[in-house]
């Protein structure tokens, strides 16, 4: 007997011992996962290892490839404005620029409107955020913040802090590269300012590789013997582009879009990263050029010669940035294993939009073409997200939002535009009604001497239409008119061609060749054209408020 209730003594405390060890596990695995938001600056999918481009041969980015391998790759995710400030805005509200009101690099987002730390604060996050900001208003709703001062510079850079001068008076000098101090302060934040009873919601972003490409100088040596593969497109521009890029008789070739070449006027990136270089010149004035009298682009044995060199050293410039983001990432990704915080720990990378290295001899981003437009995407989270995965479900920068929010246990508010893609991210299957499609606009026209011309367009998986509308976003022709001369028309003050293009990305991906006046299309791109006004009447994207612009849109529409 004495055996007996001895026995049933010791099955009492292991039953209990397992009940107990359940509810820890539940407890477990029902805590909240921290989440660390990583974006560098205009850091394309090109110059990342994962993506298989014509770069990745050189092996840029073994630790972000490290990440990618643990965790899903995205290989359709797309900025809707390739430009750093809206894309920036549309990820903190999860909504589009008209919605969000950030147009362009002069907007500025409200602290009532940085929605996503308000969402994180409210499910019980501690938030912060360190590196490049570049969104103008005090950061407020973080409950941590160490930002850039705008642009920020790459040594010694300057940040904005808390503190008891009103914003943005509160500072602290640093000195080393941007991308050391960066993660040197987020490190310190991790180590020694978070709340360890408390999930955190941190959002880490480097200035680099934005230019104009200043590596740390431990670098300089990198790739330095290495012949950096060319994209054929550097050379050969085919039937890439259309009246409103090229002009008639390619007459706006020696205008539009920035350069690697010589070929374009006012800025190339001879200008940018040797100034002082026999290849170099002074930036030309566009208020001085009627493009009708200029002759189209040809290269000749010279210039050829020169762009190969121009390509070359940008190139190495712009993979010895990545390269430094690359490792300090590998050092920040050491101390979440250190600390046994990456189990749960969903750990996103990505870039403010993608970036032009050199294809159809551009610089810079703005354009919808893929390079410009595509952002890299890439998810570690090893509770719930199987490693080794790629998705093809197309996903844009305002998904991200309600994405993450949905990840820490929330539900997507009604006010963003944005769709969360939590389930994708779990099961790898997109749902049944999952957007085919992505809208893209930027509204800008002719800024910064990088010459872009204002449009609007819609890409699917395999096609992609573009609509130039060549005029700005008020009436330039009105002589009472204001507008943003910052960002708008501040090169010289004309519309440009109006024009559509289409691409058949299936047998096209590098986009050389504009089929919209193909008659074997015409039905896809009725198509496609009868989306892009459901997207705009849905997104609030029309052109109500600019009847300038909704009249040439009219016009234009069936041409």
């Amino acid at each position: 007997m004495m055996r007996y209730n001895l026995g049933g003594y010791y099955c009492f405390w292991f039953l209990s011992f397992l009940i107990l060890s359940a509810c820890g596990q539940e407890h477990k695995e029902t805590t909240k996962p921290n989440i660390i938001f990583i974006m560098s600056d205009d850091h394309t999918t090109q110059s990342i290892g994962v993506y298989g481009s014509r770069l990745a041969e050189l092996n840029p980015t073994p630790t972000i490839d490290k990440l990618a391998s643990e965790g899903v790759v995205f290989d359709n995710c797309y900025v809707t404005n390739s430009i750093c400030t809206p894309s920036r805005a549309a990820i903190l509200t999860g909504q589009h620029s008209q919605a969000n009101g950030v147009l362009d690099l002069e907007g500025d987002l409200e602290i009532a409107e940085q929605y996503l730390p308000q969402e994180m604060k409210n499910l019980g996050y501690q938030t912060a955020i360190v590196g490049k900001w570049h969104l103008k208003n005090e950061p407020a709703s973080f409950d941590f913040y160490q930002v850039l001062k705008s642009q920020g510079t790459y040594f010694d850079p300057l940040f904005r802090v808390q503190g008891d001068k009103p914003w943005p008076n509160n500072t602290i000098q640093t000195t080393g590269h941007s991308s050391d101090v960066i993660t040197d302060a987020t490190l310190d934040w991790l180590k020694s300012k978070r709340d360890k009873d408390k999930p955190f919601f941190l959002m880490h972003h480097y200035k680099a590789p934005h230019d104009d490409f200043e590596n740390a100088p431990r670098y300089e040596e990198y790739l330095a013997d290495t012949f950096i593969p060319e994209p054929e497109s550097l050379y050969e521009m085919g039937n890439h582009g259309s009246e409103a890029v090229r002009g008639k008789n390619d007459s706006l070739t020696r205008i539009i879009g920035s350069s690697v070449s010589e070929r374009n006027l006012i800025r190339t990136q001879a200008n940018n990263i040797y100034p002082d270089s026999s290849i170099s010149r002074a930036y030309g004035n566009a208020e001085d050029i009627v493009a009708e009298d200029l002759e189209a682009w040809q290269y000749d044995a010279e210039s050829k010669a020169n762009a190969s060199k121009v390509y070359q050293d940008y190139l190495k410039k712009y993979l010895r940035c990545v390269k430094g983001v690359d490792d300090n990432l590998a050092r920040l990704f050491a101390y979440l294993e250190e600390e046994g915080l990456m189990e749960n720990t969903i750990i996103v990378y990505t870039g403010d939009q993608g970036f032009m290295l050199g294809e159809h001899d551009y610089i810079d981003k703005r354009w919808m073409y893929d390079e410009s437009m595509r952002m890299p995407f890439i998810v570690k989270y090893p509770k719930s997200i199987e490693a080794g995965t790629r998705s093809d479900a197309m996903i844009n920068n305002t998904d991200f939002a309600p994405t993450l929010i949905e990840m820490a246990g929330g539900k997507t508010p009604d006010y963003m535009q944005g769709r969360s893609f939590k389930t994708i991210l779990e099961t790898g299957d997109e749902p049944a009604d999952w957007p085919q499609s992505t809208y893209y606009r930027y509204w800008m026209h002719l800024a910064h001497r990088h010459q872009n011309p204002a449009h609007f367009g819609i890409r699917t998986k395999t096609q992609k239409l573009i609509f130039y509308y060549g005029r700005y976003w008020v009436d330039t022709d009105d002589p009472n008119a204001e507008w943003n001369k910052a960002s708008w028309g501040n090169d010289f003050t004309r519309h440009t061609p109006v024009a559509w293009e289409f691409y058949d990305l299936k047998d096209d991906p590098k986009e050389m060749n504009n089929r919209y006046s193909d008659p074997a299309y015409a039905e896809e791109i009725a198509d496609l054209k009868s989306q892009l006004l459901t997207l705009r009447g849905e997104l609030n994207e029309g052109d109500e408020n600019y009847p300038h612009i909704q009249k040439v849109i009219d016009e234009h529409w069936n041409d």
